[in-house]
């Protein structure tokens, strides 16, 4: 039995009032006709949980409907969303949103590759300051990113190495965003200590021997919706990897899952991820979901 929040309960309730509920009471017998079963009450009475554990609802892109697209989620089964902060100016609306709902959001603090930039050290101090302030339940996004610009390489390899020690002080797992820089973040991790470092490959897009290398080392791995895309590659990897090895998520508002792809993504398409990994691995949706909520709930340490 779990505790269920006030949105949750909210929404079973509109649920049962829309599918016409009735009961009919003979000899002390309960005769219910549900006439509609959505995905929430499926996901309830089943016990199925999903947990996306990559996105970035605090952007303008959910300005307009953030409430609303939190809540379809929520209805979706969709109970955990974990937020990755970007850089100082993303904080406040980040901390707002988990402020907002405490039992369903959670955000992480940490400085993203693609803003690390000459005054990356006033960044990094804001970052540590804020780890001292609270408790977060990661340390990300970090990394090294490569596809957009190369100039500041060096600067990237120094912040994700410090974010890194950040995180072994603070005994929290890392979110390591490895866009185009795989061969530079397994290089980057292979000369430190890991002792106490875990943690998982956001959008996972290497190969089958990196994801094997990846794993060896302690790390899991991040699966989104570029696991729908026809020509991705990603499927087959899908298809060699354990699933107590995968976690779901979305990226939200990128990388939009078949058959929304195109759209903005949100945090509601976990679903389109879970049920595609199902059809990969020739499993139930529920055995998606129960196996990598499972390793999300220990990796970040949700109860």
């Amino acid at each position: 039995v779990r505790t269920i929040s006030p949105i949750e309960l909210n929404l079973i309730i509109k649920t049962f009032f829309n599918a016409g509920f009735c009961a009919n009471i003979k000899n002390m017998q309960f005769q219910i006709q549900f006439l509609q079963v959505n995905t929430l009450l499926l996901c309830y009475f089943c016990g199925m949980i999903l947990i996306d554990t990559h996105t970035h609802l605090y952007l303008s892109e959910f300005d307009n409907d953030r409430d609303q697209v939190v809540k379809d989620a929520i209805e979706k089964g969709v109970k955990y969303m974990f937020l990755p902060n970007i850089n100082s100016k993303s904080v406040a609306g980040m901390i707002s949103l988990e402020e907002k709902y405490p039992t369903h959001c959670f955000a992480m603090m940490g400085l993203h590759p693609t803003d690390v930039k000459k005054d990356y050290q006033s960044e990094l101090n804001f970052v540590s300051d804020w780890l001292a302030k609270r408790k977060f339940i990661a340390v990300g996004e970090i990394g090294i990113d490569l596809y957009w610009d190369k100039t500041f390489i060096n600067e990237q390899i120094k912040a994700f190495t410090f974010q890194i020690e950040l995180a072994r002080k603070y005994n929290l797992p890392i979110v390591i965003h490895s866009r185009d820089s795989m061969t530079e973040i397994l290089s980057v991790l292979k000369s430190m200590n890991l002792e106490k470092i875990t943690g998982v490959f956001h959008c996972f897009n290497g190969t089958l021997d990196e994801a094997n290398e990846v794993i060896e080392m302690g790390f899991l791995l991040g699966i989104g919706g570029v696991v729908t895309f026809k020509n991705a590659g990603l499927d087959k990897i899908v298809a060699a990897i354990d699933l107590k090895n995968l976690l779901l998520e979305t990226d939200a508002p990128f990388l939009t899952p078949v058959p929304h792809r195109g759209k903005r993504n949100e945090s509601a398409h976990t679903y389109y991820v879970a049920k595609k990994i199902a059809e990969i691995k020739q499993t139930s949706i529920e055995n998606v979901a129960e196996i990598t909520t499972h390793n999300a709930k220990c990796l970040f340490k949700i109860d």
